[in-house]
């Protein structure tokens, strides 16, 4: 394969429109990192994955036009879809910087669809510093909070800040500046702050600013996903064990993540969608 031409595919998709389009590179080889991160730069999208034969799994790296990530959810969907066409059905073994997971590609009729197990999750209270920055970078006040959800930092391979709405309308007009927000998120080791709000105990809509990433929004997020179900689980949230995730919606790419939530603390959630190809 032309490590310039990498795939393009959508993940989260739902009946072959929308999803959060990712780069893939199947390769012999890893490119080095500068290389990586140009061809990031040049694909354009959130994140690229780069996934390398490694025994009888894969070394995976992730990269955003600006940055390495520790995990992204999206681009292993988008790279189990692709495993999948190539190599047939199955599960794949991915290495990661600092995890080991699997993901799920198959085929359904003239569809694609992955799973992935995420890495461990655990989450802690957010700081009153942190969620002060956060809402003053959104134009937020505490007012704006669902009390049942309290400020959070959730990980699931990544870390996440979570503050969760009392309302659709106020979800629908998040808005904030990308520098002050990619300093925020650096400042304090975050990949995305994902604004929820609860529609039902286990549906959820979402936005994802990823200004760390150099991006002001995604479309949709697996691995901030998998560490708000964990989040979730921590809690004690009545979550039946599934919720849904509609994301992307107010960007015209609305985009359905659904996370399978075992009753283990802190063991992997299992995150699926559907994907198709750009």
């Amino acid at each position: 394969m032309n490590l310039m031409h990498p795939l393009r595919l959508a993940a989260f998709a739902i009946d072959q429109q929308g999803g959060n389009p990712a780069g893939v590179v199947i390769a012999d080889h890893h490119p080095t990192v500068a290389e990586m991160r140009q061809i990031a730069a040049d694909v354009g999208y959130s994140e690229t994955v780069f996934a390398r034969a490694d025994g009888d799994g894969w070394r995976v790296r992730y990269f955003s036009p600006e940055s390495e990530v520790p995990f992204c959810g999206h681009a292993t969907i988008a790279l189990g879809a692709a495993l999948a066409d190539r190599f047939g059905d199955g599960i794949f073994d991915l290495t990661l910087n600092a995890a080991q997971i699997t993901v799920e590609g198959r085929h359904s009729d003239t569809h694609l669809h992955a799973a992935l197990q995420s890495p461990a999750t655990k989450s802690k209270p957010a700081t009153e510093p942190v969620t002060e920055a956060a809402l003053q970078l959104f134009g937020l006040t505490a007012n704006d909070l669902d009390p049942r959800i309290k400020p959070s930092l959730a990980n699931a391979g990544a870390d996440h800040l979570i503050l969760t709405l009392n309302s659709r309308a106020t979800l629908a007009g998040m808005a904030y500046p990308l520098d002050p927000g990619k300093k925020l998120m650096r400042t304090h080791g975050l990949v995305t702050i994902a604004l929820v709000w609860p529609a039902s105990d286990t549906l959820f809509h979402v936005r994802n600013a990823f200004a760390s990433g150099g991006v002001l929004e995604d479309p949709a997020t697996g691995a901030a996903a998998a560490a708000f179900a964990g989040m979730l689980r921590d809690i004690d949230w009545p979550h039946g064990g599934e919720i849904t995730l509609i994301q992307g919606e107010d960007m015209g790419a609305k985009s359905m993540i659904t996370a399978q939530i075992s009753p283990t603390p802190g063991s992997s959630i299992r995150i699926s969608g559907g994907v198709r190809y750009l």
